[in-house]
């Protein structure tokens, strides 16, 4: 499964987030490197999908159990100035960033004495800043070294010089103060990042973490003004939460817990939300299979064809795949069932080069 790690500033509030998001018990203390080892929980994704197919196949009283898909979310130690020279565990906290595909973010944007700022003041335009630096200067450090070997390898092969140019472009990009994430896409670009990652190019969440007087977005807030700014001209997602609120809420029953968010204006919890961007950034989707066993929600990349989908569920339907029968959840739901859905020539038979969609019902047919 793809990684969400949780980065920002000492005593920002991610800790107490990250317990809230898993029930966990992730150490959440006022002073810098609480968090020294990366915590890593999952937490289920809601999708009320599952629930309208649970229906669809309950059996009188009895209802098939319903597995729901996840996003993981790694809890990264802060960083601070100097992290990219291995200050502070500097080294520790970009080694655990290099292994996530997307990054949460989370800033300050609430005033509060009894919890110290490493800088001393609440200023979290500044936060993403030294975070983006310390990330960016890590990157040009990487682009150096690799730029030297390019050099002398296009000398000897002109076939390498593209390559060459997409990384000089880069640096280039990332020395005007630029993340790579922004930087326009090309072949060779998409090549070089792949064959060198780096870590402003991995798509950020901005998590921005306000008093419970600010919820339920932050209107009027000066700081989340600035920092929902900032993330739209980086084309980031940004999401408004209140972790104190959040971590309140992990500890009530669902029942309490939804009045609680009803006094606030909120449908949801900031984390719900939290986990669906987190889902959409990653570039994921999910289709399900159903049946009176069990219904259950699997992810899979934009663009996935059917028999890799196949093999998320057994290795064995991959290798012999032969076709899938696959509905849009709702015409299944709409049926009542399978051989209403067929009856209506609803189910289509798919083959190998089939790209699943979200929301797809997919039933398998294989041989080995």
């Amino acid at each position: 499964m793809l990684a969400v790690g949780i980065v920002g500033l000492p005593n920002v509030g991610k800790s107490t987030l990250f317990n809230a998001l898993t029930r966990g018990n992730a150490l959440a203390a006022n002073y810098p490197f609480a968090t020294i080892d990366k915590n890593v929980g999952v937490v289920p994704l809601k999708d009320e999908r599952l629930y309208a197919l649970q229906k669809v196949f309950a059996k009188g009283e009895r209802l098939p159990p319903v597995v729901p898909t996840h996003v993981e979310f790694v809890d990264i130690a802060g960083l601070v100035k100097g992290a990219h020279k291995g200050e502070g565990l500097g080294n520790q906290f970009l080694a655990h960033i290099r292994e996530v595909s997307a990054i949460a973010h989370v800033v300050r944007a609430f005033r509060d004495p009894g919890v110290v700022h490493v800088a001393g003041r609440v200023d979290p335009v500044e936060d993403m800043e030294t975070i983006h630096t310390e990330l960016a200067l890590a990157d040009l450090a990487t682009l150096e070294k690799r730029l030297e070997r390019l050099r002398k390898e296009a000398r000897a092969d002109r076939e390498r010089l593209p390559l060459l140019e997409a990384a000089e472009g880069l640096y280039a990009h990332l020395q005007a103060g630029h993340p790579a994430r922004t930087f326009p896409p090309s072949e060779e670009v998409r090549r070089f990042l792949k064959e060198t990652p780096l870590l402003t190019a991995k798509p950020v969440i901005y998590v921005v973490n306000v008093g419970e007087e600010d919820l339920p977005d932050g209107k009027g807030n000066p700081w989340v003004e600035e920092v929902v700014r900032r993330a739209r001209l980086e084309g980031a997602e940004w999401v408004v939460v209140s972790a104190r609120l959040e971590a309140e809420l992990a500890e009530l029953p669902e029942e309490e817990a939804e009045e609680l968010l009803k006094s606030y204006g909120l449908a949801e919890s900031g984390l719900s939300r939290l986990a669906r961007v987190a889902y959409r950034t990653l570039g994921l989707l999910t289709f399900f299979t159903a049946g009176e066993k069990e219904v259950r929600a699997w992810t899979v990349r934009r663009g996935t064809k059917a028999p890799e989908a196949a093999g998320e569920i057994h290795s064995d339907m991959e290798r012999g795949f032969i076709r899938a029968e696959v509905i849009p959840w709702d015409r299944l739901v709409e049926a009542g069932g399978w051989a209403r859905a067929k009856e209506r020539g609803w189910v289509r038979l798919e083959g190998k080069e089939y790209e699943v969609q979200d929301g797809d019902v997919i039933y398998v047919l294989f041989n080995v």
